[in-house]
């Protein structure tokens, strides 16, 4: 089983003949449902010769590079379905890829290796599972039939699929069980829980660049979501507008496949956000990574086993007010200080955190330089 890497760029999936990472534009993942439970109307079928139509016009026919059959709904109100009972939904599943004349990455979202194992064999191209291989067997089976997997960050419980609370808690949750060559990562957005908050929604979206520290590919479900919803004032069916904008911005801070109900306008939002994602260095010996704050540097520093580099963090401040005296003071800590009103002062974030330290000590708490010594504490978070 693969480890994250250590001294490579990020790594390309192939699923299925379809790259993804960096180098490759943002694939698009279509939804169909197989469970009369799943709250999206417009994609649960039950009849595989309407369910292979509405792929080919409504997913394949708008622009979907892959398509994902799911068994039961994550309604986390409802009973979560055995092994057994995802089974007698499959041929559903399978029924339906058969007629698709379409041509298309097909994804089994399921939990269970014995599922994956049998969707594999009879056609499927890839494996979505929500429980982040709480079934320890799962990568196993994805190894044996060299297919890509999405993992989604989970508890290690096959029941409770998506249920970090804790924001910080899901870049370990990702490494349970370890990673397959051919793995996507998944930091799951959702109310899979009742505890977990929107509030712990828009934080991990906030923190979306660090998920790529592993080094794998990222995929984002973020569609028609209630963080989203919540920020406008929209119901599901208001709310496509603000998963379009989530959408590009997703892509910008590293989302590399976007899981959507909504595929001919997610496709153009997620290109958007791929035309303005600024460029990174990358070579056969060099690539640059995508780290803008401590946390994403932190990431990297240990996937590479680097203390003390995530310090070097980057921030600039234009800052008025400050008198000779104060511009003295602030060079005297070691951060670079130019201009007089205003006043530009940057450094690394941990320069700038001992400047903080060492201003407050010296300094009222009113002062212009008392603020930047509040400011400076937290440089880089």
């Amino acid at each position: 089983m693969s480890v994250p890497p250590s001294s490579r760029d990020m790594r390309t999936v192939d699923a299925a003949g379809l790259p993804i990472g960096d180098d490759y534009p943002p694939r698009i993942m279509g939804v169909l449902n197989v469970s009369k439970e799943s709250p999206y109307d417009p994609s649960v079928y039950d009849d595989p010769e309407a369910a292979a139509a509405y792929v080919d016009s409504e997913l394949i026919g708008e622009g979907a590079d892959i398509v994902d059959v799911g068994l039961e709904s994550a309604n986390k109100d409802l009973d979560v379905l055995s092994a057994d009972q995802e089974r007698e939904r499959l041929q559903t599943a399978i029924d339906t890829i058969e007629r698709v004349e379409g041509e298309a990455v097909f994804s089994i979202e399921t939990r269970y290796s014995e599922v994956a194992d049998e969707a594999l064999a009879a056609g499927f191209d890839m494996v979505n599972d929500i429980c982040g291989f709480a079934d320890p067997e799962m990568p196993a089976v994805c190894e044996a039939h060299d297919v890509a997997v999405a993992k989604m960050a989970s508890p290690p419980d096959l029941e409770r699929p998506g249920a970090i609370e804790s924001v910080d808690d899901i870049y370990d949750a990702l490494s349970l069980h370890g990673f397959t060559d051919k793995t996507i990562v998944d930091p799951a957005f959702g109310g899979w829980s009742t505890e977990k908050t929107l509030a712990d929604d828009r934080e991990t979206f906030d923190r979306l660049r660090e998920f790529r520290g592993y080094g794998y590919p990222m995929l984002v479900s973020i569609n028609r979501k209630n963080f989203l919803r919540e920020i406008a004032g929209r119901d599901t069916a208001g709310a496509l507008p603000v998963s379009l904008a989530a959408t590009a911005m997703a892509v910008e801070r590293g989302a590399h496949v976007v899981r959507t109900h909504d595929v001919a306008e997610t496709r153009d939002a997620a290109l958007i956000g791929h035309e303005f994602t600024p460029d990174r260095t990358h070579t056969s010996h060099i690539e640059q990574l995508d780290v803008t704050t401590l946390p994403a540097a932190m990431r990297h520093a240990d996937r590479l086993g680097a203390d003390g580099a995530a310090d070097a963090v980057a921030r600039a401040y234009e800052v008025t007010g400050l008198s000779a005296d104060d511009r003295d003071a602030l060079a005297a800590t070691g951060v670079a200080v130019s201009g007089t009103d205003p006043t530009l002062v940057a450094g690394t974030a941990g320069a700038l955190r001992e400047a903080g330290a060492g201003l407050a000590a010296a300094t009222d708490g009113d002062s212009v330089l008392a603020t930047l010594a509040e400011i400076f504490r937290t440089a880089g978070e």
